[in-house]
């Protein structure tokens, strides 16, 4: 047992939003964080403030200034049907590289897992899905989870050091990840390398493109569906992983992400997806990546995620 707290730095006290009105409460007054709440929580958030991972696939900085960007928008809140403890861990401390950082991270969220906590990650660059699907295929088996990457790419590509675009490569590739149980959601096949899509076609990869996402009426209705064939063909044991990239999400409603297209998920679309995530009993994390402060729009790519975060602590069974 690692101590969490000796590599996690508390979020500062001026991001809790508070209108010091006990008929108006706000999710500032209702987070705890500081070692002696931890233990009563339900849901812990966590987060990674870094973009080295952007920086090293040559996309555009800002990812780092994510994780307090949308907690200043998600503590603003109201505790509307919020009956779930939540405790904010604040950020994994950095260390000298990357991939140090990544396993202090695994360290941290195998550690909540472990706990029994549900975990909500804000990143930072999409790299950290490898330090989060570590995690969870230490806790719970490589065979006993489900990994799902909602975004408008593939993020299996092959490069000479680990960035914003390998790391569910290195889940597959490491055995970490069953590509049975993988799914890759609202992909854009403009943004897709045929070379990478063969890889995981032809590894059997779930893939469910954005063309897909909206040919039926709900968005999460195929999604659905090829999940309960899982639950249904192995166990209820399985393990579920939601990765939320907002570059998913078309730029009109999500302006402040690493890489944005005039396509992709609606913000509706994309709460929806964030709700089904929540009405399945075993997920135990949820991931935001790719938000970037500097080029978003009246805070409205962070204000979708804390909306997002806000219908997980009110969906969770």
């Amino acid at each position: 047992m690692i101590d969490i707290f000796s590599i996690a730095s508390l979020p500062a006290d001026g991001l809790y939003i508070s209108r010091d009105d006990p008929n108006d409460p706000r999710l500032g007054d209702h987070v705890s964080s500081g070692r002696d709440h931890y233990a009563s929580a339900d849901i812990v958030i966590v987060g990674c403030p870094q973009d080295e991972g952007v920086r090293r696939s040559h996309g555009r900085l800002g990812a780092a200034e994510g994780p307090n960007a949308v907690r200043r928008q998600f503590y603003k809140l109201t505790t509307f049907n919020v009956r779930k403890r939540i405790f904010d861990l604040g950020d994994v401390q950095f260390s000298n590289t990357l991939e140090d950082t990544h396993d202090r991270l695994t360290a941290i969220v195998t550690q909540v897992l472990r706990d029994g906590k549900r975990v909500i990650v804000l990143g930072g660059g999409n790299d950290i899905s490898y330090a989060d699907g570590s995690a969870m295929a230490e806790v719970y088996g490589a065979d006993q989870w489900i990994g799902i990457n909602v975004d408008a790419h593939l993020d299996v590509r092959l490069a000479g050091e680990r960035n914003s675009g390998t790391h569910y490569r290195q889940l597959l590739d490491e055995g970490l990840l069953r590509p049975a149980y993988f799914y890759e959601v609202g992909f854009q096949t403009h943004l897709t390398s045929p070379i990478y899509y063969e890889y995981i076609r032809s590894l059997g990869v779930n893939r469910i493109s954005l063309e897909q996402v909206r040919s039926r009426e709900g968005a999460d209705t195929e999604l659905k569906e090829m999940i309960r064939q899982k639950f249904i063909g192995h166990s209820s044991s399985l393990s579920t992983f939601f990765g939320f990239d907002l570059d998913v999400v078309r730029m009109a409603d999500a302006p402040g992400v690493s890489s944005p297209s005039p396509l992709g998920l609606r913000a509706g679309e994309f709460i929806q997806l964030v709700k089904y995530a929540a009405s399945l009993a075993n997920t135990k994390i949820i991931e935001f990546t790719e938000v970037n402060p500097r080029f978003d729009i009246d805070d409205r790519t962070a204000k979708l995620v804390a909306i997002g975060m806000h219908r997980f602590c009110t969906g969770v069974s």
